[in-house]
């Protein structure tokens, strides 16, 4: 479900504006708008992080290619570490100029700049001779090349001293610098007018008790009402226990409902965790990312932790019903009856399976709105759209020579749905305003068609994931095919395994770039563009500390 909020307004003495910020941050329940801050205070603080980051970056730059092991870290002030780059920045530039000179004067060998001065002078006309440089250099070339030198290990210390510093120093105090900034922008936002401040947000309808409490305590004048037509309070998602580690996924992709909207995170979940499993196609792959999330236990957070275990379950669960497994199969999974109908030589059954998920997992959308919308005439269009779809599901499965024909009970059900949709999707009072919705009908109809084909990415996708591993195998072990010497096998042996490697690499990271993209688009836009979730809301985030 999606948390009901309350718009509150809050009153206090103006004498008491940090110690009200301090007590709300304590509380960690109301959302400050914060975005607009712009004055000296909030710019200051902003700039001391945007320091920090630019310090820990510039260490972790410093240390690519070292061992980091070997490294004796210590403490050091961002400020500190600003001053080192800032004087590495500069001797890289006395570097280039000096090797740029030396590259231009080098021809000429070590001549003495002095010298080459008195000839030019004794020696009219020289000058005109196209092999003597118009300008000479301030020093012979080989000081310049010394002086190069020096520049280059003055730069290499400046290297080490970044390289040893210790970035966690700088990440520990992260937090009190957003603190600070925080504050900072929720102090330009509470305004004054003469013995009083107020300040307004929003708060989740559970946690005005608590509200009310700090304001007694406090002796703050608090005013809280339901959000008003036209405003949009944030949205704060609150799935089921079992399905709440979505609200990480959601997180991570950047995405909130609109808060009028619905909470689709127990369908995301289910469909996702199907789209991620076929998508990758293979239970080896699946079992490299179990292990992987299991090593990373400790380090991810514990909703990451358990959506990488679901998925990662799921996609070995995949590849035991398709015996797949490194883009082979094992020899003993040939004739399981799963494998069998998966592995149909057309293709048909695996098409049929993306085609039944596609139809499943729209009609639930349109079925689900047409529930919450009872006993509202509107629900009545809903269970139609449910019905087109259910006819398109047939219609698609027709087009690629699934199913022989439509079945003949099919017309009679799309020939109810047209006209429930066409009858109760506007109401006669909005026809003026929306009546051209039903214009677009046809073409709404043929997008459902559409919609529904789309899942066949599902198919095509994971079986290119598959096919990529199989030929990858194939080029690995060709490589060992034929009689060769023992030498010649073993170092071909060397080939075939980096080979693997590399290829299974590389098609996991393909098969995760597939996931980002057509995973996240099956629930965000074919089944939200049914369900009328726009994705346009923004994320619930209390002024709390870090």
């Amino acid at each position: 479900m999606i948390a009901p909020m309350k718009h509150v307004d809050l009153v206090c003495v103006a004498a008491d504006r940090d110690r009200t910020l301090e007590r709300l941050r304590a509380l960690g329940a109301v959302h400050l708008d914060l975005s607009g801050a712009q004055g000296a205070e909030f710019a200051a603080a902003k700039g001391d992080i945007v320091d920090a980051e630019r310090a820990v970056r510039t260490i972790r730059k410093a240390r690519e290619g070292m061992d980091a092991e070997s490294l004796e870290l210590r403490p050091r002030e961002v400020a500190e570490v600003l001053a080192v780059d800032r004087d590495r920045d500069t001797l890289k530039s006395a570097a280039e100029d000096l090797s740029r000179e030396i590259r231009l004067y080098e021809p000429y060998g070590d001549f003495d700049p002095e010298l080459a001065k008195k000839l030019l002078a004794e020696v009219e006309g020289l000058r005109g001779v196209a092999d003597i440089p118009e300008t000479l250099p301030a020093m012979r070339l080989s000081k310049m090349q010394e002086k190069l030198a020096r520049v280059r290990n003055r730069i290499a210390i400046d290297d080490m001293k970044l390289a040893e510093c210790d970035e966690g120093h700088i990440l520990r105090r992260y937090p009190k610098l957003a603190d600070r900034m925080e504050f900072a922008a929720a102090r330009e936002l509470m305004e004054s007018s003469g013995a009083v401040a107020f300040v307004s947000g929003w708060i989740p309808e559970m946690r005005t008790g608590d509200l009310a409490s700090a304001a007694h305590e406090e002796g703050w004048g608090v005013l809280l009402r339901d959000p008003a037509d036209g405003e949009a309070p944030p949205t704060l998602v609150e799935p089921p226990r079992m399905f709440r580690p979505m609200k990480a996924l959601f997180d991570g992709l950047g995405i909130a409902p609109a808060y009028t909207e619905a909470d689709v995170s127990v369908p995301f979940m289910c469909y996702f965790s199907l789209f991620f499993a076929m998508l990758v196609g293979d239970g080896a792959y699946g079992a490299i990312f179990l292990a992987g999330t299991l090593a990373m236990r400790k380090k991810l957070p514990k909703s990451w932790f358990t959506l990488l275990t679901v998925f990662s379950l799921a996609t070995i669960a995949w590849g035991v019903l398709s015996n797949t497994w490194f883009g082979a199969g094992i020899p003993a999974g040939a004739d399981w009856p799963t494998v069998k109908w998966l592995g149909d030589v057309t293709y048909k059954n695996i098409m049929l399976v993306c085609f039944t998920i596609g139809a499943s997992h729209l009609m639930l959308a349109r079925i689900w709105n047409g529930v919450c919308r009872l006993p509202d005439s509107t629900a009545v269009a809903e269970f139609g759209w449910a019905g087109i779809l259910l006819f398109m599901y047939f219609v698609t499965n027709s087009l690629v020579g699934i199913f022989a024909s439509i079945p003949s009970f099919m017309t009679w059900v799309f020939g109810v749905s047209l006209v429930a949709v066409f009858l109760f999707s506007v109401k006669p009072k909005d026809l003026k305003t929306n009546g051209i919705s039903l214009g677009m009908l046809p073409l709404n109809i043929m997008s459902s068609l559409g919609d529904i084909i789309s899942y066949v990415r599902l198919f095509a996708v994971g079986l290119a994931s598959v096919k990529v591993a199989e030929n990858f195998n194939s080029m690995a072990l060709g490589l060992l095919s034929g009689d060769k010497p023992l030498w010649l096998n073993m170092l071909l042996a060397v080939g075939t395994v980096l080979i693997l490697v590399a290829g299974h690499a590389l098609n996991l990271a393909m098969a995760a770039l597939s996931i980002l993209v057509h995973a996240v688009r099956l629930n965000t836009l074919e089944f939200s563009n049914h369900k009328g979730v726009s994705w346009s809301g923004y994320a619930f985030n209390p002024f709390k500390k870090h």
